[in-house]
């Protein structure tokens, strides 16, 4: 049997450069591979306060490309996880085995409740891990393609597997992080020290899938690089470096050839090309995306039928969870 995949983008925004060739691309390369889920985490949404109408909105923007980025319904299923109410569940599940030290620790808790006083932090905010966790061990994953900044989740997801196999007896797979070797993190255009995200508060940190031409050359003209003028890979040269990599996965060049390309060249004319390459392999998925959007009944029957085939796999595991918890 193929081993399973699940992975999930939250509908917080339009997605970003950084979700497509971080996540999308490699779950693209891999449909033929493995069993994959992917789910729209609207739960997950909403551990902080959300426009009902812009979460509804997002929601079909991220259903609406995933297919346009080549993600099959014939191949992969792809859902709302609200619409599995098996995550619920579980969650609850796991969160009464879960300790209250482990879930303080995560780094991403600490790291958003730092923005919001003490006594107002969501407690949704805090029990994240273990809906995620649920998200994952739900469906007997085996591998999830992750960034660096979600490897500590699925630490603790592999936690309470364990935690719960030992208790009850042996009932979820225990899962494996994958972690893209190249372009698994991509930076902040403006702050190549922080990870480019939708939710940043500057537009000129993050690219937009639906950004018109214009407002990417602009964003990317404005790049933070440095005071050489060489083009080279180097990791310490972070701003560079970063908008290399976004060169080498669009481009599918190799470091050597793309250095040997730009040897003359300044950084002036290398973030040109870049722009314009950017543009190139943005405007089929732009095209896609509009057509799903328009066609919302479409999006409507692909999702609804995803939802019955994860509820279907969900509501099995789920079953087997409780009959061992010794829930009737």
């Amino acid at each position: 049997m193929k081993k399973t995949v699940f992975s999930g983008v939250k509908p917080t925004g339009i997605p970003q450069l950084g979700n497509y060739l971080g996540a999308m691309t490699q779950w693209v390369e891999n449909q033929e591979k493995y069993r994959n889920i992917f789910c729209i985490v609207d739960l997950h949404a909403i551990t902080l306060p959300q426009s009902p109408k812009e979460l509804k909105q997002n929601t079909y923007l991220i259903a609406a490309t995933y297919l346009a980025a080549g993600i099959d319904p014939r191949k992969s299923i792809i859902f709302v996880q609200s619409q599995v109410p098996a995550h619920s569940e579980l969650a609850w599940i796991l969160t009464t085995i879960s300790k209250m030290g482990e879930l303080a620790r995560m780094t991403q808790f600490k790291d958003k409740s730092k923005l919001i006083h003490k006594d107002s932090i969501p407690v949704g905010l805090f029990t994240y891990p273990t809906l995620m966790a649920a998200d994952i061990l739900l469906y007997q994953t085996n591998i999830v393609p992750v960034g660096e900044d979600q490897k500590q989740h699925v630490e603790l997801t592999r936690d309470l597997a364990q935690r719960f196999n030992h208790q009850f007896g042996k009932t979820f797979a225990i899962p494996e992080p994958i972690i893209r070797k190249s372009g698994a993190r991509i930076m902040a255009l403006d702050n190549p020290e922080t990870k480019m995200s939708k939710s940043d508060n500057s537009p000129n940190g993050y690219i937009s899938i639906t950004d018109p031409p214009d407002v990417i050359r602009k964003k990317i003209m404005r790049a933070v690089t440095d005071s050489d003028t060489t083009v080279k890979f180097d990791p310490a040269r972070k701003g560079l470096y970063n908008l290399l990599t976004i060169y080498q996965l669009l481009s599918g060049r190799t470091p050597t050839q793309i250095e040997k390309h730009f040897a003359n060249c300044g950084y002036g004319n290398f973030k040109k090309e870049l722009a314009e390459l950017i543009i190139e392999k943005l405007k089929p998925l732009q095209t896609k995306i509009n057509y799903y959007l328009k066609n919302q009944r479409l999006l409507d029957k692909i999702l609804l039928e995803g939802a019955k085939k994860a509820n279907y796999l969900a509501s099995q595991n789920l079953k087997l969870v409780k009959k061992k918890m010794g829930l009737l």
